[in-house]
């Protein structure tokens, strides 16, 4: 990959670190960066197509917001895995699905309303997938926050 212009380097600062909440959040950004709201919009665009933005969106505390939220993991064969996924990502609560190299080759983060929907969730997933699903609801939440500087001299 080239390296990336001095624009899209502090674009991904902004990204990263301040995003305004507002209506027109890439507006405000390109007065910050002192360019245009269309060459922001390239910008990511050019980005998300590159690999180097995967997502851009809000990362909300659903238990703080009242939600009940648990790591799933399961072991599915090789030939199902598209399947059990897609039945997987149909479900409205699930925020991350991952494939991993290990006996339990699936997690996923299911997110409702409560720990009883959760559960009923699962046991859903479980009959149509016919896989069994461990759940790990956190006991102690380490989240921290993780911004990478973008906006140095050296390059990438």
């Amino acid at each position: 990959m080239s390296k990336l212009s001095s624009l899209e380097r502090s674009l991904l600062d902004l990204l990263q670190n301040e995003f305004p909440v507002d209506i027109e959040p890439y507006r405000i950004m390109a007065e910050k960066l002192q360019c245009s709201e269309q060459e922001i919009l390239e910008s990511i665009q050019y980005m998300k197509n590159k690999g180097v933005i995967r997502r851009i969106g809000a990362v909300l505390d659903a238990k703080h917001m009242g939600f009940y939220s648990t790591l799933c993991t399961c072991m599915v064969a090789d030939n199902r895995i598209e399947e059990v996924a897609g039945l997987i990502n149909q479900q409205r609560g699930v925020t991350h699905n991952y494939l991993r190299d290990h006996e339990y080759n699936i997690w996923f983060t299911l997110t409702a309303s409560s720990e009883a929907e959760a559960r009923m969730i699962i046991n859903r997933l479980e009959s149509d997938s016919r896989v069994k699903i461990i759940s790990m609801p956190a006991t102690k939440v380490f989240k921290i926050k993780v911004s990478f500087e973008m906006s140095d001299t050296n390059g990438i």
